[in-house]
């Protein structure tokens, strides 16, 4: 980063379905004075996820968009992107957010939504990317954080990390070994957003 550019805080916010520890994360790296931002919101679809706790404990206004309060998808979709633009952030991070954004909310927010995926995409794209790597038998898997596109884990590729899968692996032991990777390529993903440092020019990211 050029030490002559003046960074601006960003206001970041986060959509979550579960336990949300990728989401406490980049907290912890933001209070560490890691990452220029604050954050501004967590938006979840499930009224009992463990990240609802965190954001309270954090004092982060979190937003219930419940899919099954909804008449439709399309019903659904306006809410969500009424929540989302209630933030009024530059970022929206999706950490473990297990549900497709329609084409309205992608077009709204495009440049400025992340994603976290357990796998090194473009291997094992969708859900159970872990259980897909073991059962393909490769020997290495990972994490990958991307743009967000109208496609299912497609966007450009902003962060990858590595790590082995070992012999005896099953689908819990490969998580949680991709989750220790995750908590560090989320944070740094968000970081660079934060700091201006990345430039898309088709699929390609370059870190400024």
């Amino acid at each position: 980063m050029d030490p002559g550019r003046p960074v601006y805080t960003k206001r970041i916010a986060f959509l979550a379905s579960g336990r949300g520890s990728n989401f406490q994360a980049v907290l912890d790296a933001i209070a560490a004075g890691e990452i220029p931002a604050v954050c501004v919101g967590l938006v979840t679809d499930n009224p009992r996820a463990h990240a609802i706790e965190r954001a309270k404990d954090a004092g982060i206004p979190a937003t219930v968009v419940e899919y099954a309060r909804f008449p439709s998808k399309a019903a659904y979709e306006e809410g969500l992107l009424a929540a989302m633009r209630n933030c009024r952030a530059d970022l929206f991070v999706l950490a473990g957010y297990m549900r497709i954004l329609g084409a309205a909310i992608v077009h709204e927010f495009s440049g400025r939504m992340i994603n976290i995926h357990p796998a090194l995409l473009p291997a094992f794209a969708g859900l159970h990317a872990q259980r897909q790597a073991v059962e393909y038998g490769v020997k290495v898997s990972g994490c990958t954080v991307h743009l967000v596109d109208e496609g299912t884990d497609t966007g450009p590729i902003v962060v990858q990390r590595c790590v082995p899968v070992l012999p005896d692996d099953d689908e819990t032991a490969l998580a949680d070994r991709i989750l220790v990777e995750e908590h560090k390529a989320l944070p740094l993903a968000v970081k660079l957003f934060c700091e201006d440092r990345l430039e898309v020019t088709g699929r390609r990211v370059r870190v400024r």
